[in-house]
């Protein structure tokens, strides 16, 4: 009887041993790369493209402007990616009436935007100017990019600036100052407001009446946006603002410092021309577009005034209520 075949087999393995080392080859692959490279370091981040083109700038003497680095089809690269706001929470201000405004103010700005054959003027030689002796990196972008960077139905007129997230003031330290100065304080506090151009009308009418701040509640209110700076038309560069934690705990610490707090309300029980406190010191209060004054805020006022108006359906929004009692205000003090 023939045996079975027996079926192939491959060549034996060994037995597994003791492994013997690299010798040290490997050591240095352990040892990793090294701390990363700051982002101006690196030749392809959009960070050393502007370093080096500010190291062209510096070396040309100033003469020339230098571009951004460019992608394809002649814009500015991106990496693929747009970015409505940068991740250091940075503002822009566009437009040359509020761009030169910041500039002259000497708003920390860490870049000037200026579009391609844009058309010179005075506003833009000077904004120029300013940024060239302050050392502020000028860079020149398509339009498109500046369409992109002023945002929906902006309008940057060929100029926009970088600027930090704004540094708010505190409310007690400004009525110091202004009481430190003999002068009779003036503040304006929002109680609610979510519109930037609203708080950019109030910030404007308030430098332009004499006031001497703005204050803000941390929660449920706008901040000094880009789109507040512009329509301030600079006046933020002027006018401080400052933040309250809890704005009826910051109104009652005015009130202790002898100043009257009046709200604007539509059914105040004291109206705007018979106000007998114009020539004290005085913190008028202005509530939100569509609620008004909060009921605590109501409950702290020394008193409600009211704007008389001629038509019972019409309304003013808080822009231009506030812009109206700041101007009786004025004009009551000014007249003694």
């Amino acid at each position: 009887m023939a045996s079975k075949p027996s079926r192939p087999t491959g060549p034996k393995k060994a037995k597994k041993g003791p492994t013997k080392g690299t010798g040290g080859l490997g050591r240095k692959a352990l040892e990793g790369r090294g701390p990363t490279p700051k982002a101006e370091d690196r030749a392809w981040h959009p960070a050393g493209k502007r370093k080096a083109a500010q190291e062209r700038y510096a070396a040309s003497g100033g003469t020339g402007k230098p571009r951004q680095a460019a992608g394809q089809n002649g814009r500015p690269s991106t990496n693929g990616r747009t970015k409505q706001k940068s991740s250091d929470e940075s503002e822009v201000v566009t437009g040359r009436n509020s761009v030169l405004e910041a500039l002259r103010a000497k708003i920390p700005a860490t870049t000037l935007y200026v579009a391609t054959r844009i058309e010179m003027d005075d506003r833009v030689k000077e904004a120029l100017s300013i940024a060239t002796r302050r050392g502020i990196p000028v860079l020149e972008v398509m339009r498109p990019e500046l369409d992109r960077m002023a945002g929906f139905d902006g309008v940057h007129q060929g100029l926009a600036i970088k600027v930090p997230p704004y540094e708010y003031a505190h409310p007690m330290e400004l009525l110091d100052q202004v009481i430190a100065r003999g002068e009779n304080p003036l503040f304006i506090a929002l109680d609610g407001i979510t519109d930037p151009r609203n708080l950019g009308a109030i910030i404007r009418s308030t430098a332009a009446f004499g006031g001497h701040g703005v204050i803000l509640p941390q929660r449920r209110s706008v901040g000094l946006t880009a789109s507040a700076w512009k329509t301030s038309a600079g006046a933020a560069a002027r006018t401080p603002v400052a933040l309250a934690a809890n704005l009826t705990q910051t109104l009652k610490a005015f009130k202790e410092r002898g100043v009257f707090v009046i709200g604007l309300d539509g059914d105040g029980d004291v109206s705007l021309p018979g106000l007998e406190l114009a020539d004290q010191p005085i913190l008028v209060v202005v509530g939100s577009e569509g609620k008004g004054l909060s009921r605590l805020v109501t409950e702290t006022c020394d008193a409600v005034v009211s704007i008389p108006i001629s038509a019972s359906t019409e309304s003013l929004n808080a822009g231009i209520a506030a812009s109206v009692t700041l101007y009786e205000i004025a004009r009551r003090r000014n007249a003694e």
